[in-house]
């Protein structure tokens, strides 16, 4: 079975996403720590290899095979194409393969609105979205999805970029305005809700701006060297990530805080294995869940890969 990106969006509606993720958190799941290779190109930059594999024993196998060529950029090519591949967990035959950036974005904003879930307020329903890329439309559908989302503002550094996305969520009949670059903090003093999706190195959304209630989602940090928010925000905030390895080795949003001494790793409160386990309530556990502010911090993981992967090939099976 071959599923496109089409495909893959017409079998992940968010909530059916959504309880996938949270499922693949209750299980045992065989997840190694995803392999790096270097690649050599001639006349190139180095290449890389990335493959990040789990499995549910006797039940699925996946992996997701993902290839970072920077020299496509001269070119006029994506630099990152992907392909995921989902086999029989009994026999190892190949069930169906997936066209991962599709299934990536779509597993990564439905993460976000999982975490949501657990560490927003019920009644967040002003949302800020800092960035306007890919990820920012499927970051907004999903929030929305899972919270009574009224309002959304769009900041980035593009303002044109950030106008076009307003402009097409007005389209859709949304609530939203535009955040011009200079008001970020005014709007994110008023947010319920801030989604991050950025390649930025710099913070963008100080920890200091947030206030009582909120919710910070940040997505776009996946190096020790980048991040999206001051080292304030980890230490007013109650820390929730995916998962806890990754997270304390991949993004900066953590790394440069703990290597500066503003905070240790047992500022995280909880990772997705123990929210979706019952074993942390998230927001109702805190003292004083009405105005504790939150944050989650996400890296991505070969599970919700997996999970999303099963899901897309189940319900295509189904409409067959």
């Amino acid at each position: 079975m071959q599923l496109n990106a089409a495909d893959i969006r017409k079998a992940l509606p968010w909530d059916r996403l959504i309880a996938a993720l949270n499922e693949i958190f209750t299980k045992e799941v065989c997840a190694p720590v995803r392999h790096h290779h270097s690649i050599n190109v001639p006349n190139d930059p180095q290449a890389t290899l990335l493959l990040m594999p789990a499995w549910l024993e006797g039940e699925y196998l996946g992996v997701k095979l993902v290839n970072v060529f920077p020299g496509n950029n001269q070119r006029g090519l994506p630099g990152l194409n992907s392909n995921y591949m989902l086999s029989s967990g009994k026999t190892g035959q190949p069930l169906a393969q997936l066209e991962a950036n599709e299934l990536t974005a779509l597993r990564t904003a439905g993460a976000s609105a999982m975490a949501s879930g657990y560490l927003s307020r019920e009644d967040a329903s002003d949302l800020l979205m800092v960035g306007a890329g890919r990820m920012a439309r499927y970051l907004i559908s999903a929030h929305r999805s899972v919270r009574p989302i009224r309002t959304v503002s769009v900041w980035n550094r593009n303002e044109a970029a950030a106008l076009t996305l307003v402009n097409e969520l007005v389209a859709e009949g949304i609530a939203a305005k535009l955040c011009p670059l200079d008001e970020l903090e005014s709007m994110a003093r008023e947010a319920d809700i801030i989604s991050c999706a950025t390649m930025s190195t710099e913070p963008l959304v100080l920890g200091e701006w947030l206030k009582p209630g909120a919710h910070l989602d940040l997505v776009g940090s996946f190096t020790p060297t980048m991040r999206e928010t001051n080292n304030i925000a980890l230490q007013r905030c109650q820390v929730f990530v995916d998962v806890r390895a990754g997270a304390l080795s991949e993004t900066g949003d953590l790394i440069i805080p703990i290597k500066e001494g503003a905070i240790t790793d047992a500022v995280i409160q909880a990772e997705f294995t123990e929210l979706c386990r019952g074993h942390h309530r998230g927001r109702a556990e805190l003292e004083d869940p009405q105005n504790a502010i939150t944050l989650f911090k996400s890296v991505g993981d070969s599970r919700e890969d997996l999970a999303a992967a099963i899901l897309a090939y189940q319900q295509t099976a189904t409409d067959q």
